[in-house]
């Protein structure tokens, strides 16, 4: 594992909620792709 690797596991066991939080974000933005594949509509033959 990197230092960078190391320090962020280290800052988000200081910090529990925004764990939680990059989770929700990460829940939400996949969910959104979702929609915007769904709205498109192609006419075919």
């Amino acid at each position: 594992m990197s230092e960078d690797d190391a320090a962020m596991t280290e800052w988000l066991a200081d910090h529990p909620r925004m764990m939680g939080a990059l989770f929700t974000l990460v829940l939400l933005l996949s969910s959104a792709g979702n929609v915007a594949a769904n709205g498109v509509t192609t006419a075919g033959p």
